[in-house]
């Protein structure tokens, strides 16, 4: 408590009591309150409040009320202070929700909005941002709208700020039609409403649309903030736009507000999701300050970038400095070690998240199941699946997919047999996983079947990667001309991956005509991979056209293509060995 604190007090209990009587009473009581700053503090003002009889002073608990909601771990104080007034007003009342808006529980702040009604008041334009808000972080979107409705009802339904907060409910909700009517029908923008539908579009992966409202904000002359600039960089990552985001970045160290701990935060993000790791590095190290989200951004930058031994470092030196970490840190690290297959270092992983109580949790689960499957470790893999409490469609996909890459086709398929008997609905990823399995164990009528119940069954339209399992699936069979036909009646356009797919297939079955071309679609499509030129070489060397492979070694020639050489990790007391084929090992 400081000595400046103290002095207020002693003067204020100093105050002959004829002075509080008169029609400024409660002014040295706010002064002291305004220079209040812990929990303690307050509590002493509020003992003088009630010594000398002012508890119910509405001015006065409303201060105290709004202090509270500041400087205590939750609402329990601040509602004993609010439960002991006889007369409210809408302030007064208006102070309570907000503070269980901003402190939790949400629930109460709906239960205080009904009471409010029942007691007689209307609430204002202050009150339906607050309620509005709760609905939203409960994903209440029924009660929202009821919410809405009043709002109509008692005339505030073009107020900018209750618009607004509209605009955010409906987002979070993922009724993004609703919050643009909303949005289309604010008179006048200001900041916040823009920043709210730009927020609501990225929120929901809208990103074209979400950059679309910024360029007109900016266009309007409206200035945006450092959260304005948070709300939209995710969309530069989620389409990989680098060069629009430096732009937004350099309009951040315009605006002054580059120094943003959130904002870097989301830099740093950017640059990792598009590969640009350095950048990303030089934020991080530069940040004076750091939270546990800098750590999670920086270390997701360099797994993503498949830099998973930096991510793995710097995970480790958050170990050193003794800082804790949450399931987003452990689900990149997961991650980093299923890519680099170190499975003494995933096992250590797991250790910890059990330790920290994080192994119940879904995300942590699958990314384990994932990293146990890409280390050779499928039983282990079974047994995290195993102790799942709940399984849902990631979880069941995941626990396929592992079992799929590892042989275990049948195995495979009877899980997706057990996920659809439990109720769990399979999504596009799910049927890629069971596709997987049939291919690889040469289930070709049940793969058909499982593909052609993706639309009938689940309405779900198949993509690239489903037809490409198809396709794998027949050439693996010999049917390379049903391949053929399939790719021609592809609902989408055929890719790389499909195309590949069936090259790889024309060389296991000696198909030279076919590969040809089904070679020359690949050379249109991506004429800069050099994996189809050796391919094709390799295909005419098996068939004697040595003439052919020389021209495919002058093609890769005169398009400076060059074979990437053979790669291998190995891990030795946590550390990573990268072997390439020719030069010797390299400690990453």
């Amino acid at each position: 408590m400081s000595m400046n604190f103290l002095r207020r007090l002693e003067f204020v209990c100093s105050i002959p009591s004829f002075f509080f009587r008169t029609n400024y009473h409660s002014l040295p009581y706010n002064c002291l309150l305004n220079s209040c700053s812990s929990l303690t503090d307050l509590k002493r003002i509020h003992a003088r409040i009630l010594t000398d009889g002012y508890s119910q002073n509405l001015l006065l608990v409303t201060h105290l009320i709004t202090l509270a909601s500041n400087l205590a771990p939750s609402m329990a104080y601040a509602r004993k202070l609010f439960d002991g007034v006889s007369v409210r007003d809408v302030f007064l009342w208006n102070t309570l929700i907000r503070g269980y808006t901003d402190l939790g529980p949400c629930e109460e702040a709906l239960i205080l909005y009904k009471d409010m009604h029942s007691s007689g008041f209307l609430p204002d334009h202050y009150t339906f941002p607050f309620v509005i808000r709760s609905c939203a972080v409960l994903s209440a979107l029924k009660e929202g709208k009821e919410v809405h409705c009043n709002i109509i009802k008692n005339g505030f339904d073009l107020d900018v700020f209750v618009q607004s907060s509209l605009v955010t409910m409906y987002s979070q909700s993922g009724e993004t039609s609703n919050a643009e009517l909303i949005f289309d029908n604010i008179a006048v923008k200001n900041i916040v409403s823009w920043t709210a539908m730009i927020a609501g579009y990225v929120q929901n992966g809208f990103y074209k649309e979400g950059l679309c409202v910024f360029r007109r904000m900016v266009a309007s002359g409206v200035q945006p903030n450092s959260v304005t600039l948070i709300s939209v960089l995710p969309a530069c990552a989620g389409l990989e736009t680098l060069n629009l985001g430096k732009l937004i970045h350099s309009y951040g160290i315009k605006l002054g507000v580059d120094s943003d701990i959130s904002l870097v935060n989301s830099l740093i993000a950017l640059y990792g999701k598009c590969r640009n790791v350095k950048i990303a590095r030089s934020l991080f190290d530069q940040m004076v300050t750091r939270n546990l989200v800098s750590w999670n951004a920086m270390i997701a930058a360099y797994e993503q970038s498949d830099a998973d031994g930096d991510a793995i470092k710097l995970f480790r030196r958050m170990q050193n400095e003794r800082l804790e970490f949450d399931y987003i840190t452990m689900v990149s690290v997961i991650s980093a070690c299923a890519s680099l297959g170190a499975l003494n270092m995933g096992r250590w992983v797991h250790e910890l998240v059990t330790r920290k109580g994080l192994e119940t949790n879904v995300s942590i689960a699958n990314a384990l199941i994932d990293m146990y499957a890409k280390c050779g470790s499928i039983d282990l893999a079974k047994n995290v699946f195993g102790t799942l409490p709940q399984r849902g469609v990631v979880s069941w996909t995941v626990m396929i997919g592992a079992c799929a890459s590892h042989g275990h086709g049948v195995y495979a398929l009877e899980l997706f047999q057990t996920m659809q008997e439990e109720g769990v609905r399979p999504n596009s990823f799910t049927f890629t996983a069971v596709l997987t399995a049939c291919r690889h164990s040469g289930f070709v009528e049940e793969g058909i079947r499982y593909f052609e119940s993706m639309s009938r069954d689940y309405s779900i339209v198949p993509g690239v990667e489903q037809c490409a399992c198809i396709v794998d699936l027949l050439g693996r069979a010999g049917r390379l001309m049903e391949a053929y036909e399939f790719i021609t009646m592809m609902p989408v356009e055929p890719d790389v991956g499909v195309w590949g797919a069936l090259l790889g297939a024309c060389r296991i079955h000696w198909n030279l005509e076919l590969a040809e071309c089904v070679a020359g679609h690949l050379f249109q499509l991506d004429p800069q991979t050099v994996t189809y030129y050796v391919l094709m070489s390799n295909i005419y060397a098996e068939a004697g056209r040595w003439e052919d492979v020389a021209r495919m070694r002058l093609l890769m020639k005169e398009r400076e293509l060059k074979k990437i050489p053979g790669c291998s990790l190995v891990e030795i007391n946590r550390r990573f060995h990268t072997f390439l084929s020719g030069p010797k090992p390299r400690p990453s």
